[in-house]
């Protein structure tokens, strides 16, 4: 499937050159920490950058430029500047190319508010699929797949599902960790149900979506506008089908936080009903960003 992407973005490589599946730029910012020992912080940033770049996620062979682009932005919010214990937010993008063009589309923009975790400066960030071995690796494993998951759905008609069935796998082998975010019934809104809803058949219209949106929308706009903008704008029509069977889900809210400013500009060049149609479509799906979608009706 890595390899059609490439085919599909026109590069061409002679030679095979193995590389792992993710380029992962990680910060780690501390505002509200007075510790004068950020040194470990130091340390950390590149224990998890080097955990996320240098593992094997899919079984794919990649090249070096078909790495996955993504950022990791990890503010820690609590730490005393001695204790092995952090309390953290994460903020997390990740993008594909679109052909033809220079341009990334951002796949998914996502903020966790409980990305807490242990971690001793030098200790080595492990991880095994069968079990749960401590709560820093399971989240980086967790993320590194749906992004991956989320990559492949955008180049192939759910190309994603296994690495949503291991993201599912890391959530079950969680379910007696002491952090929070792994079980359904502390949040509508957490880890769990991204993955609940990546594998529910129920939204299986919104992940197509991801393919229909990207190769037969975007990937078409350089070279055929009004193919790929009608691609785009029957889209809307069937992730409204599915937002009516799971109102408010985070699936779609996922996917129009990453999308929003994308779907204005792509659809500005429709003809002036289509506009009309799509943004009434889309402040209905995503109300929180009506006032982007405004445009459209000028």
């Amino acid at each position: 499937m890595k390899s059609l992407k490439w085919i599909i973005l026109g590069f061409c490589f002679i030679q095979q050159v193995h590389a792992q599946d993710l380029n992962a730029r990680v910060q780690i910012l501390s505002p509200k920490i007075q510790s004068a020992n950020k040194r470990v912080l130091d340390v950390l940033q590149t224990t998890i950058s080097d955990f996320l770049n240098g593992r094997k996620w899919s079984t794919d062979e990649l090249k070096p430029q078909e790495r996955i682009d993504c950022t990791w932005i990890i503010t820690i919010t609590d730490w005393d500047g001695s204790s092995p214990n952090f309390k953290a937010e994460a903020q997390l993008l990740s993008s594909r190319p679109v052909y033809n063009t220079a341009y990334n589309s951002t796949l998914l923009n996502i903020t966790d508010k409980e990305f807490d975790f242990y971690y001793a400066e030098g200790q080595a960030v492990e991880f095994t699929e069968q079990n749960y071995t401590g709560n820093l690796s399971s989240l980086l494993a967790f993320y590194a797949n749906v992004v991956i998951g989320l990559d492949y759905d955008s180049f192939s008609k759910l190309g994603g599902t296994p690495y949503f069935v291991k993201a599912q796998n890391i959530i079950n082998n969680a379910q007696n960790a002491a952090y929070k975010g792994w079980k359904g019934f502390e949040s509508l809104r957490n880890r769990y149900w991204l993955i609940e809803n990546l594998n529910n058949k129920s939204f299986l219209p919104i992940r197509e979506g991801y393919y229909t949106y990207h190769r037969l929308g975007l990937d078409e706009l350089a070279e055929n506008p009004s193919s790929g903008r009608n691609a785009v704008l029957n889209l809307l029509p069937k992730l409204q089908e599915a937002d009516r069977l799971k109102q408010g889900a985070m699936l779609t809210q996922l996917f129009f936080t990453a999308k929003a400013d994308e779907l204005v500009n792509t659809l500005l060049g429709a003809i002036p009903s289509d506009k009309v149609k799509a943004y009434q479509l889309l402040i209905q799906l995503d109300p929180a960003n009506a006032s982007k979608y405004e445009t459209l009706k000028k």
